[in-house]
């Protein structure tokens, strides 16, 4: 009996590290212009498998506190969705990179910062000459939609406490060339690129979707984990989420596909 109850409890250990190393099924969003020169936009969806081991997750400045109060109200609510994601995709094994820019001072004697730093420097390739259109929102005001709408300042101290950073496993960084050095050392071909703000940081921090795009790196971007600096009485004057979607629907054209968090919760 206590040899069968043994052969039990090492075949679930088993299939517990089988279903780790799973691959993990996502639907990929992205858009199609049938017509060359029509400005006619096609939804489309595909089926794609990831190895988690070649994938890694960028959380992108999902700070603690915002210069713009409405958006720290919305990353507050974004952050603890993140943090069930992270677990799940860690457990996964997918490498985990938290890229609270501007905060390296509050994670400098942690081993997740250590990490990135002891990565073999890797040179980035020759860009890819990619198309860059022009956003479809008008965000130079900054993009608060509080009434009256503040200065801007450093508000950020951190990254927000809802999302756990594992410091036997993650990374900490705010540089685009530490991610690059940490992807090639660990061979990860696929990052999914969540947080704030869709129109700003997740394009054009150095870690993010357009740097890694034109580097080489296939980015998918977790939509329904992302927000942007939008005021609705900038052009082209629809709602907050409406402008969102828009910026969503200008990287599915022009950088990447997108995805939902429950294929990753799967």
């Amino acid at each position: 009996m206590k040899r069968y109850l043994w052969s039990c409890l090492l075949m679930a250990g088993s299939m517990s590290a089988i279903s780790a190393a799973d691959p993990v099924e996502v639907s990929l969003r992205s858009r199609l212009q049938p017509y060359k020169g029509v400005e006619l936009w096609k939804e489309t969806s595909v089926s794609e498998k990831f190895n988690p081991s070649e994938c890694a997750v960028i959380l992108c400045d999902i700070w603690d506190k915002h210069w713009c109060e409405s958006a720290t109200k919305r990353c507050g609510e974004l952050a603890p969705k993140a943090g069930e994601i992270v677990k799940k995709c860690r457990e996964r094994g997918m490498f985990i990179i938290h890229c609270p820019s501007d905060t390296m001072d509050f994670y400098k004697d942690t081993p997740a910062r250590q990490r990135m730093k002891d990565f073999t420097k890797v040179d980035f390739p020759k860009a890819l000459a990619l198309p860059d259109p022009p956003l479809p929102i008008d965000d130079k005001d900054g993009g608060c939609d509080d009434v009256p709408a503040p200065k801007m300042f450093r508000a950020w101290k951190r990254q927000h406490p809802a999302i756990v950073i594992d410091d036997a496993k993650d990374g900490v960084t705010d540089n685009g060339q530490e991610v690059f050095n940490a992807l090639k050392a660990k061979g990860i071909s696929n990052i999914f690129v969540m947080g704030v703000h869709t129109n700003m940081c997740v394009l054009h921090r150095t870690f993010a979707i357009k740097q890694m795009t034109r580097s080489g790196v296939k980015c998918v971007l977790v939509r329904d984990i992302t927000d942007a600096m939008y005021n609705p009485a900038s052009k082209p004057n629809v709602t907050h989420d409406e402008g969102t979607s828009l910026v969503i629907q200008h990287i599915e054209k022009f950088w990447c596909p997108t995805c939902l968090s429950k294929d990753l919760l799967k």
